[in-house]
């Protein structure tokens, strides 16, 4: 299973993408959490535009990406993983684990350095919150953040397959907990001490700093309880708090070009 997993990493990837975005865009329809109040025509072109032009830069300027470093740590024997004798699940859950609160600790240092919020912006000028928000990050982010991803899995040294299942629950729990989806309190109340969920994140988006300044987690929502970030619920609640940023209010504006030159400009 795993060799198969390997040898067809880019298919299965795609598949769980559209699989998921399709999934949850039907969810949005049948049980929506707020109404939308901007296009969504012109956002889901603007976000799918930037999902298009990530893949490219990423297949273009960096075509060895997490797994393929994965591969070259494992046959060097380079990182933690690959100097200790673990069972490979374990391995595997570890891995996973460790590679997420990387992720944690770069979502919140692309909050608070303001050289990397210029880029990190993007994802918050979206005025609705849907799936495709997920999914919304500008080009130099995504480069930066495989770049991150890369030393950590030198680092750690996780077997490929670790590697593989972490990009495909990362890129899933982005778009669950994007959704602009009715859960029961109930079952919210359950799910986020294990994953983020949308009732969790939406706070993240918050016009207000303290909230967007908080709930950094996109898929284990621990780091977050553990470093003081959580914030159960906005200030505002649900269906009142307002969605983006203070400074980008007209998305009229928000095009997939002005989100492109976006973090070159001096005002947001």
């Amino acid at each position: 299973m795993a060799d198969f997993i390997l040898a067809h990493d880019g298919a299965i990837r795609l598949s769980f993408f559209f699989a998921i975005l399709i999934v949850m865009a039907v969810w949005e329809i049948l049980a929506p959490r707020r109404p939308l109040k901007t296009s969504k025509t012109l956002r889901w072109y603007s976000n799918l535009g930037l999902v298009f032009i990530n893949t490219l830069a990423l297949r273009i300027l960096l075509p060895i990406q997490a797994v393929g470093v994965a591969l070259l740590a494992q046959s060097r024997g380079w990182g933690l993983f690959n100097n200790l004798q673990l069972a490979y699940g374990l391995e595997i859950i570890l891995a996973v684990v460790l590679l997420d609160f990387v992720i944690y600790l770069q979502h919140a240092v692309f909050h608070f350095i303001p050289l990397f919020w210029r880029l990190h912006r993007v994802h918050h000028t979206d005025l609705d919150f849907d799936v495709t928000t997920g999914i919304r990050f500008h080009p130099v982010e995504i480069l930066l953040s495989m770049g991150i991803k890369m030393v950590a899995v030198i680092t750690l040294g996780p077997s490929p397959l670790a590697v593989i299942l972490f990009e495909i629950l990362l890129n899933a729990t982005s778009m669950f907990n994007h959704g602009n989806v009715r859960l029961p309190n109930s079952i919210d109340r359950a799910l986020r001490l294990f994953v983020v969920t949308p009732e969790m994140h939406r706070v993240h988006h918050s016009v207000l700093i303290k909230e967007y300044n908080s709930n950094f987690g996109f898929n284990l929502p621990w780091w977050d309880r553990l470093l003081g970030t959580y914030r159960a619920q906005p200030q505002a609640g649900h269906e009142a708090m307002t969605i983006g940023l203070a400074l980008s209010r007209d998305h009229n504006a928000l095009t997939l070009p002005r989100l492109l030159i976006l973090p070159f400009l001096w005002k947001s």
